[in-house]
């Protein structure tokens, strides 16, 4: 994509994006996420109502009387996208692909974060680290994240969630609000995730294809694993091969939405040819809430 080409669509985002920031996410957002992150303040004396799970035992132990943990809210958050960018994400029938949803979301996200004032920063990731962008304030940052969503040239083409779990847990040493958007067609990232989300406020956003969910009946079909090359054809005239498909998305999807609420982590689910304006307004009333 030459340089005017690849401006013209950053801008084309950057105006949709912006706009709906501005004028209906911004506020849900400060709702749902705002003044929740809680960061140390101070030690003082225990007293009655107070809540034993403050208790710093460390300083208890050392001055001989009980002591409590006092924390404050955090009035500046740090919000980081980890996007996945493998393959699979290259694929669409509804007239965009997975990847061009993902991309508008994660501006819209973007862009709510930067009206309140927070910093953002984003993951790249296929079954390697392809990026890593450090969390920081301002349109800049945004547009970068755009124009390399974009315009990257993925190096490799599968999908490996608990790598990007693990280097999310070694860079970023500060609690952050997570935004996982991928269509999670991975496994064994539990135990990664569930040492993530210890840290940071987590949210998976499964962005998905109808053709996913329920293949199509269009008799004899030529199907290629966008990830790992292998071709073969199939009857979809065959109940039991659409059942097939069909079982195998499921069971995808279960796992994404197992593992997430097992971590305590919010989930959101995002058909492609469905408006995800509607989606995140439910998700972030209901974690405003």
């Amino acid at each position: 994509m030459d340089t005017t080409e690849l401006l013209k669509k950053v801008r084309k985002i950057e105006i949709k994006t912006k706009g709906l920031s501005k004028h209906i996410f911004s506020g849900e957002y400060h709702s749902a996420f705002k003044g929740r992150g809680m960061s140390f303040s101070e030690v003082r004396d225990y007293t009655y109502g107070d809540d034993v799970r403050n208790i710093d035992w460390n300083v208890t132990a050392r001055t001989g009387d009980t002591s409590i943990k006092v924390f404050e809210e955090e009035r500046e958050l740090t919000v980081m996208l980890l996007i996945d960018v493998s393959a699979s994400a290259l694929f669409g029938t509804s007239g965009q692909f997975k990847s061009d949803m993902i991309t508008e979301i994660a501006a819209v996200i973007a862009f709510s974060a930067t009206t309140n004032n927070d910093k953002v920063g984003a993951i790249l990731f296929s079954d390697k680290i392809e990026k890593y962008i450090p969390p920081k304030k301002g349109r800049k940052t945004i547009l970068r994240i755009i124009r390399d969503l974009i315009n990257h040239e993925t190096e490799s083409k599968g999908t490996n969630l608990k790598k990007a779990f693990e280097y999310l847990n070694n860079i970023q040493k500060k609690r952050a609000i997570v935004f996982v958007l991928s269509d999670f067609m991975d496994e064994n990232y539990e135990q990664a995730l569930n040492i993530a989300s210890r840290r940071h406020d987590i949210v998976g956003m499964h962005i998905y294809d109808k053709s996913e969910k329920e293949l199509p009946n269009v008799g004899l079909m030529r199907i290629k694993d966008s990830e790992t090359g292998k071709e073969k054809v199939i009857d979809t005239s065959m109940k039991a091969t659409r059942e097939e498909y069909s079982n195998w998305f499921e069971q995808h999807e279960l796992n994404f939405k197992t593992f997430f609420n097992k971590s305590g982590s919010d989930v959101v689910s995002i058909q492609t040819d469905h408006d995800y304006v509607k989606a995140l307004l439910k998700f972030f009333k209901k974690r405003g809430r």
